[in-house]
């Protein structure tokens, strides 16, 4: 879990973060990457690999195997610890606390994200870390339209688009959506605002109707813009004093794929059925869905454009599947290392300093016994 990944991460230095990034790059070619595409990406000696590569799977963020031969892989440890050193680095957040949350396919931590000027307060904020290939590939293509027709896919990959995914469409609706703000995103994972108030389907409303009605109130909203959530229920809704906010975006859809109806409907009949059998509200389902209907395409145009490329038919197309996560991986990995440049230079930059330091120091010595003998020498005279 991700535990592991932040035990050892304060530990880590930039070359294992090297080695990190060169497992997660070779995993593209093989199913397990041998040590000598290890020591062509990361230019390191063998012997020095060898024992960082031995220290990393000591401290369980990388695999190995040694049949058919020597072989490494990552893992979810191994890439959270690569997802959380790229919001270090851009400074997207300065602290992560405890575990608020855990699913068969996320898991959630606190964190906190430094202030945009120095008299400004800590915001808090959440880690969402997608964990989509951690049960069976194959169960998770099933079910999840997003994947594409690709029969082929690693759990870096469904992971990674299932997080991608998300943040795209939580860009596009915030703020028109009441949803948390997203900040920031790296491979499998999400830093957002935390959700205000709490999981509806542990509250006891006051006012349950006023909140029905805002919750189908975004449903509306949401569905004019040209999206469906396509996962709604009590267990994705926030409520507080202040309204609502709607969680869990990656399976949504657009009013163009060829189940939108049905699955527009389910959304809505989960939060009617809650409704009715907690309080004994009941609304028409059908009624319900015309409302929702009556304002589709009046305010959808102008965000449809820059979002029908990846939603249509709530799918991305096997080609632009392979082109979007391909630019992903080159991004992360460009990333990653000009960060790595940057910290080693920085690292020279203070190596020098303190060279230069221990240089004058060693003047300073040098010049006080040479002070020191000739004091004596003139003593002795």
């Amino acid at each position: 879990m991700i535990d592991e990944a932040l035990r050892v991460f304060k530990d880590l230095d930039s070359k294992d973060f090297r080695i990190l990034t060169g497992i997660e790059t070779g995993m593209r070619h093989f199913e397990w990457v041998p040590m000598e595409e290890l020591n062509k990406y990361t230019r390191l000696p063998f012997e020095k690999l060898e024992y960082k590569l031995k220290k990393l799977v000591r401290n369980k963020l990388v695999i190995r195997t040694t049949q058919p031969y020597e072989g490494f892989q990552i893992y979810f440890e191994g890439y959270d610890a690569l997802a959380l050193n790229a919001f270090v680095k851009r400074k997207s957040i300065s602290a992560i606390g405890d575990e608020v949350g855990v699913g068969k396919e996320s898991v959630i931590y606190e964190a906190i994200l430094p202030p945009e000027l120095a008299i400004g307060e800590p915001v808090p904020v959440v880690i969402k870390f997608h964990r989509e290939g951690r049960t069976s590939f194959k169960q998770i293509k099933r079910v999840r339209e997003h994947l594409g027709e690709r029969e082929h896919f690693s759990w870096i990959y469904a992971a990674r688009l299932a997080a991608q995914r998300e943040y795209d469409i939580m860009t596009t609706l915030y703020p028109e959506v009441s949803i948390p703000k997203p900040f920031d995103h790296n491979r499998h994972a999400i830093v957002m605002e935390l959700a205000k108030g709490s999981l509806l389907s542990k509250t006891k409303l006051i006012d349950p109707e006023w909140y029905l009605d805002e919750i189908l109130k975004q449903v509306k909203i949401t569905y004019s813009l040209g999206v469906i959530h396509a996962d709604l229920s009590e267990y994705n809704i926030f409520v507080s004093e202040d309204g609502i906010q709607l969680i869990d975006w990656p399976q949504y859809v657009t009013p163009e794929h060829p189940h939108a109806d049905e699955i527009l409907e389910r959304d809505v009949s989960n939060v009617l059925t809650h409704f009715f059998r907690k309080y004994g509200i009941k609304r028409e389902l059908d009624e319900t869905i015309r409302e929702i209907k009556s304002q589709a395409g009046k305010n959808a145009e102008d965000i449809k454009e820059g979002t029908e490329s990846r939603t249509d038919k709530g799918t991305i197309e096997e080609g632009e599947l392979e082109e979007t996560l391909e630019e992903g991986f080159e991004e992360d990995i460009e990333e990653d290392i000009f960060q790595e440049e940057e910290f080693e230079a920085e690292e020279f930059e203070a190596e020098k300093i303190k060279s230069d330091e221990t240089e004058a120091e060693n003047r300073k010595i040098q010049n006080f016994k040479k002070a020191v003998s000739k004091k004596e020498t003139s003593d002795k005279e």
